[in-house]
């Protein structure tokens, strides 16, 4: 994106009920054994658009199905979304689609709204329901907690392994308005979205043609969510809802306004991969010189994922033989002698010839990076494979001996 077009967003407080005519609650619902918030609600002003991206994966939980379904018979007309954190409710028999029908019922009762106007997002264990009583209990305070200058708790109340909430807003003058986005979401495992258990949400307050809004939000999240991993697995619950509403923004002014939405979810998508269970930094992969734009970020997104690369990089060790072959196995047609590779500011390979380089100096600067506290700083990998016009970058995370732990004791 254009540094002209990004430097128009500046930060604003207030996450996803930043942008103007939207609120967001989160509380306690009893849906965790942790005691944490676990139940966060979403409200849209009315004659808000929506635009959604689901998981791909055929073993599906029942809420997914449910908004697609709702998006496409309303035209993306939708007011709310209630979310649950710790049951994906997947994997459930029919017993997942009533609990997620009778959970939109209940709080389109309380809110006034028909019921197809309501979405619903699970995401915890798969094959768990959800406590139904706890959750239609807390519907009433949840209504309650409505709060239209900070989403922190909706934030905090999707989470499940993350150590972190993600959170963000923006906002720019486009023409003579001043335009919000709001952004939060959540992901630490099962991240590898092909649009894990991965949520994501975006508001704005700019009226945008649900046609137009459609596309402008798949080609962000290709370039975002879609451009992340952390172990290679999809989940049965990743969904991405991002809202519309407002005055119609002028045409002239949608490449600007596509530009903050990136900027919200990449900001969002890096964060999920920086908290990856038991990582200890992101690692950010750009590949340039490719004939289409479809294989630099294919050869990206297979070197983020490889498990070799990721250990080599939770290691400091600048092996760079495993960068080269994960891009030789990406399924994309290169020219291996074209190929060079750096880490950090140190290239390794020139055209296909390995380099002589200082191996301490480069396990030093991934040693640092690997220890830094500092949430901007990754590793950073560059791999040029020709002369195309084409690139790039994809975001993953080093793989440690803890995502072992926490994953082999998940459900125990």
């Amino acid at each position: 994106m254009g540094s002209t077009e990004s430097s128009l967003w500046s930060p604003a407080k207030g996450g996803i009920a930043a942008p103007s005519g939207f609120s967001a609650s989160g509380i306690s619902a009893g849906l965790k054994n942790s005691g944490n918030f676990d139940l966060a609600l979403l409200l849209a002003p009315k004659g808000a658009v929506c635009a959604g991206t689901f998981t791909q994966s055929l073993v599906r939980a029942a809420c997914v199905d449910l908004c697609r379904e709702r998006l496409l018979i309303n035209q993306g007309k939708a007011r709310a979304v209630l979310i649950n954190s710790g049951q994906a409710n997947a994997c459930t028999g029919t017993h997942g689609l009533l609990d997620a029908l009778q959970a939109s019922s209940s709080l389109s009762k309380e809110l006034g709204f028909k019921t197809d106007e309501i979405l619903v997002c699970s995401t915890g264990v798969i094959g768990q329901r959800i406590p139904m009583k706890n959750l239609l209990s807390g519907i009433p305070p949840l209504v309650a907690n409505l709060n239209e200058q900070d989403g922190t708790n909706a934030a905090n109340a999707i989470l499940t392994t993350d150590l972190t909430s993600k959170q963000i807003a923006l906002q720019a003058f486009l023409g003579d308005r001043c335009i919000t986005i709001g952004g939060m979401a959540k992901g630490s495992g099962m991240i590898h979205p092909d649009m894990a258990t991965m949520l994501g949400f975006i508001t704005c307050d700019a009226g945008v043609p649900i046609q137009i809004w459609n596309e402008m939000v798949r080609q962000v999240v290709d370039d975002s969510f879609n451009a992340i991993t952390v172990d290679g697995d999809t989940s049965t619950n990743d969904a991405f809802l991002a809202f519309s509403s407002g005055p119609r923004l002028q045409a002239q002014n949608f490449d600007f306004l596509k530009t903050g939405l990136k900027c919200v979810a990449e900001y969002l998508a890096k964060s999920i991969a920086r908290d990856g269970e038991g990582s200890n930094c992101l690692i950010e992969v750009k590949v340039e010189g490719a004939d289409t734009a479809s294989s630099a970020k294919k050869i990206a997104r297979t070197i983020c994922s490889s498990s070799l690369v990721k250990t080599a990089v939770n290691g400091a060790d600048p092996n760079w033989g495993r960068i080269a072959a994960a891009a030789g196995r990406a399924g994309v047609d290169f020219d291996p002698k074209k190929m060079s590779i750096w880490i950090g500011p140190y290239q390794l390979i020139s055209h296909g010839v390995p380099l002589s380089f200082n191996r301490d100096k480069v396990s030093s600067y991934m040693s640092d990076m690997l220890k830094s506290l500092d949430n901007e700083s990754s590793i950073n990998i560059k791999v040029l494979i020709g002369d195309g016009p084409f690139k790039s970058l994809a975001w993953g995370c080093d793989l440690s001996e803890e995502y072992i732990k926490i994953n082999s004791e998940y459900t125990t």
